[in-house]
Order: structure tokens, then C-alpha cells, then sequence
């Protein structure tokens, strides 16, 4: 058994450990260790190494409440999902970037170190992929900076899209016209815009033609210059509509290309766009691709659990059809 005292400021102590210390329950259980509060110090006993992760835990949950937040059981989960050098490096920096604000005042920021390397890609890039599970902020992030693309002045228009493509249902039994029946495949894009800017001030950029939200089909034969173009759902491209995207981007443009490989709804004999441009596209230059993992997934953590163990039966199902091929090749021999 091991113990150590760590010092962390005392205003910030009930913020750590939560409402009805629930963080600091989380952090016992998970890491098997005891936290005992002693005015403004906390000693951790337990394993040598669990007591020292969660002194690097409980350090970053300082820095947290230090910029005024709200200590969440989410952040707990994602600090103790980190390593050890990752725990023990200097967070404070994307910690602390803001990309813009929510029409309420609310930052916008990324809350994971993924997140962090996702925005900064998009700062430098002409174009970025951002790949990953659902629940990665992939999409938020990429329309937040869009917003302040469009706000600065770095761009006169925002132009966002994705393929409507069909999950199980048919848009011809959908109502209305044919926008009535594109904009549910949009609705994810329309609600971003909302938070962030409200629906008065998208509502009168979209009517001027600063804002436009339109289906993957509307853009072939255009150039799109001094434009942010954010394409989402792209897992959900074909090969053929991926290189038609790829080849509108104009002078003065960012454009963000964001999707989940193991969320693909294309027919069993098309190939994603994504996952082809993923591979053909890596390490030129002005173009940036970042991948999240399951530890970048800010919903709620049932989430987090739900695509760890989706991702365990894919890799178990994988297993299994390559077993079942071993044995169909030595049966033939």
C-alpha cells in the first residue's frame, strides 16, 4: 500500500468531489484507491501506481474548477481513460481554448485532448478530416469553427452538407416536397447552427445566402471559393461523390470532412468515399486527419460503453469470420 498528500486549493475542493461526492466515488471505484479530504488536503492511499493516477486525476480536475466550470463525472471518466504521461502533461492549453460562444453566452471548447488536435488541424488546414465514433463532437466543433470562420471576417459564406442517404427508410414515404424530405438527413446541422448562433440570426444569413445547408447532390458542377464547407456524415459518400466534393473546393476555402467508418449506410456493393479518401489522402501537405477515439466521446458515458462494446462484438465477429475463412481455405487444400 501506498499514500500520498496532494494540496489543492480548498475553494475548489466541493467542486471536485461533485454532488454528493459523486466524482470522487467514481474515482475510488475506479481506480481502487481512498480519498480522504483533511481541509485543503487530500490523501490518496492505495496501489502505488492507481495513487498516483488519480493525484495526476485530481490535479486536472484543479485546473478544471480553476477556469470556473462545473466538475462533471464526465470529465472523471475521461481523465482516468488517459495515460499516464498524457495525465502528467501540461493541459492547461486545451483546457483552455475557447473557439467561440453559444448564442447563450456558453464557451465552445474542446474537452479532450482529441478534441484539441481536431481544432488545431482545422486552424492550419485548408482540409481536415476528422474521423471517429459517434458522440466526438466531430460535427459541433467543425460548424463552431465554421461560425467564427464567418464571424472573423476569414470567410463570406458557410456551406454545409451531407449525402442523404437512407437508414432503414425510404425518403418517398417521408411528406412534403423534396426539401421537406432532405432536411430531417440535415436536422443535426440546422440544430448546431442554432445553438450556437440562434435561429433568428441563421434564419437571416440563410435568406441572404450566407448560410447554406443543402444535400451532397446539390454541389456537383460548382466552385466553391471563400467558403467554409463542412461535409458531414462522409462515411455515407461513394468513391464517385467523394472526388466530386474534392474537387470543388475554390481559392480562400476550409473545408472539413467528418464521418464514422463503422457507421456506414451505403448499399452492400458501394464502397465509402471516406474510407477510400482516408487512405489515398494521408500526409499531403494542407491536409490534416485526426482520428477520435471511444475516450474523445463527450455524451453522456452510457455512450461511451455503448460504442466499447459495439466496437468489442465488431472486432469478435471479425475474429470469427477469419476463423471460419482459415478453415474453408484448409478444408478446399
Amino acid at each position: 500500500m501506498s499514500e500520498l498528500q496532494i494540496q489543492l486549493p480548498a475553494e475548489h475542493i466541493s467542486n471536485i468531489f461533485g454532488s454528493f461526492d459523486e466524482n470522487m466515488k467514481a474515482l475510488e471505484k475506479q481506480l481502487n484507491v481512498t480519498v480522504i479530504n483533511r481541509e485543503d488536503k487530500l490523501t490518496i492511499s492505495g496501489e502505488a501506481n492507481a495513487v498516483e493516477e488519480a493525484a495526476g486525476v485530481l490535479r486536472n480536475l484543479s485546473q478544471i474548477a480553476a477556469r470556473g466550470e462545473d466538475v462533471s463525472l464526465q470529465h472523471v471518466n475521461y481523465l482516468m481513460s488517459l495515460s499516464q504521461e498524457e495525465l502528467s502533461g501540461d493541459n492547461s492549453e486545451w483546457m483552455s481554448d475557447i473557439v467561440t460562444f453559444t448564442r447563450q453566452g456558453k464557451p465552445v471548447r474542446p474537452k479532450t485532448i482529441g478534441q484539441k488536435k481536431y481544432v488545431d488541424l482545422i486552424r492550419k488546414n485548408m482540409l481536415t478530416f476528422g474521423i471517429g465514433p459517434a458522440g466526438t463532437g466531430k460535427t459541433y466543433l467543425a460548424m463552431a469553427m465554421a461560425i467564427q470562420a464567418f464571424k472573423s471576417g476569414e470567410v463570406s459564406r458557410i456551406i454545409l452538407t451531407r449525402p442523404a442517404i437512407e437508414a432503414g427508410e425510404r425518403l418517398g414515404f417521408l411528406p412534403g416536397d423534396l426539401q421537406s424530405k432532405i432536411d430531417p438527413y440535415l436536422r443535426p446541422l440546422y440544430d448546431a447552427l442554432y445553438d450556437i448562433m440562434g435561429a433568428e440570426s441563421f434564419q437571416k444569413h440563410l435568406e441572404r445566402g450566407a448560410i447554406e445547408v443543402a444535400p451532397l447532390a446539390y454541389m456537383r458542377g460548382r466552385t466553391l471559393d471563400n467558403s467554409f464547407i463542412v461535409l458531414d456524415e462522409a462515411q455515407n459518400t461513394t468513391q464517385a461523390q467523394m472526388k466530386m466534393f474534392l474537387t470543388r473546393i475554390g481559392f480562400q476555402s476550409k473545408v472539413v470532412i467528418t464521418g464514422d467508418l463503422t457507421q456506414i449506410d451505403l448499399p452492400g456493393d458501394q464502397k465509402s468515399g471516406l474510407r477510400q479518401a482516408a487512405m489515398i489522402l494521408r500526409g499531403i501537405e494542407g491536409i490534416g486527419m485526426v482520428t477520435l477515439r471511444n475516450q474523445d466521446v463527450v455524451r453522456h458515458p452510457l455512450v461511451q460503453r455503448i460504442v466499447e462494446a459495439y466496437e468489442k462484438h465488431d472486432k469478435q465477429q471479425e475474429v470469427e469470420r477469419d476463423r471460419r475463412n482459415f478453415q474453408t481455405e484448409k478444408m478446399k487444400k
